[in-house]
């Protein structure tokens, strides 16, 4: 049996990168304030005392800088993992990572390795303004040669971010940035890692499925709740935004015909779009109702505490989507 520890998010990903570092000497981290501050929401706290500075850098407040030196510490040998502090300054740093570490593998024909990690923040929520709660990770998912994770666990946060490390290609660990506090049981075994391009079945229901990410999976689980006895929900966490595990969608639309996509983005041409297109393609005889998406309007997080409110979605429009299909 499997021991598991009870972590929070934050906890979970520092376990990760801490079990990362002691099993391989490649590994080290770099950004804005992860050592000695220990990362602007703590996620590092720690690391510094632990691995030293040769391993642990703080670097200047330059993403183009710091992000372009991960792409040439990759392509030497080692396994550089990049904290950008929020998610909305990865533009900043498109040149490098659009056009050199997502292209680097395929233009030296497979024979450099990327194996650069980027972990950033994302999401509304804490009143941060639109500069600072962006969900960009739609963007980076469409690149070829990127692949992007979201997890909505603490059990896959740590899963997925091991995994990231050990990759030879890039891979962005899209962290939700108001469920570092959010609970769970997490393995403790250090080979422990989750399959990148692998979604979980976080709640088996037969009447609607409902596809999520980060933390509209635990408002999409609260949702179930409350619908309970009336309409039985079936709650998958994504995990993985590409590659997407789309037969895992798939195989409990073919049982609920019903789908509805929960994703902390703007609604049109991202997350929801495309696991709606590929339902579509692959299980349109199975559908029984028209698709549902449950995301932000498209628009910039507002700064006024009622404005996000009403920008962000919950529960309540996971239940308010479900009702259309049900």
């Amino acid at each position: 049996m499997t021991e598991t520890e009870t972590m929070t998010v934050r906890e979970a990903i520092r376990a990760g990168l801490r079990e990362e570092m002691n099993r391989d000497e490649d590994v080290f981290l770099m950004g804005e304030d992860v050592a000695e501050y220990g990362g602007v929401f703590e996620v590092t706290n720690g690391l510094l005392e632990e691995f030293d500075e040769r391993r642990v850098r703080d670097t200047p407040i330059s993403e183009a800088g710091f992000v372009g030196a991960s792409v040439g510490a990759a392509a030497s040998g080692s396994r550089p993992v990049v904290e950008i502090m929020f998610s909305d300054f990865m533009g900043v740093a498109m040149e490098q990572i659009s056009n050199q570490m997502a292209k680097m593998r395929y233009m030296f024909g497979g024979k450099t390795d990327m194996p650069v990690t980027i972990r950033t923040t994302e999401g509304g929520g804490q009143g941060a303004a639109s500069q600072h709660s962006g969900t960009p990770h739609t963007w980076i998912a469409h690149f070829p040669g990127l692949k992007a994770v979201a997890p909505g666990t603490a059990e896959a946060a740590k899963g997925l971010v091991k995994s990231a490390i050990r990759s030879d290609d890039p891979v962005f660990v899209f962290e939700n940035k108001v469920m570092y506090e959010q609970e769970g049981q997490v393995p403790t075994d250090p080979e422990f890692t989750v399959p990148i391009g692998s979604a979980s079945v976080e709640r088996e229901g037969a009447d609607v499925t409902v596809a999520a990410t980060q933390r509209m999976v635990g408002e999409s689980l609260a949702a179930a709740e409350d619908l309970a006895g009336d309409v039985d929900l079936e709650v998958i966490d994504l995990r993985s935004l590409y590659p997407l595990d789309t037969e895992t969608i798939a195989e409990s639309v073919r049982k609920t015909g019903r789908l509805v996509v929960a994703d902390e983005s703007p609604l049109s041409y991202g997350t929801h779009a495309e696991v709606m297109a590929r339902i579509v393609e692959s299980e349109f005889y199975s559908l029984d109702a028209p698709l549902q998406r449950v995301g932000v309007a498209d628009t910039h997080i507002p700064f006024a505490t009622e404005l996000e409110e009403e920008v962000i979605p919950h529960a309540e429009d996971v239940i308010e989507a479900v009702r259309k299909v049900a």
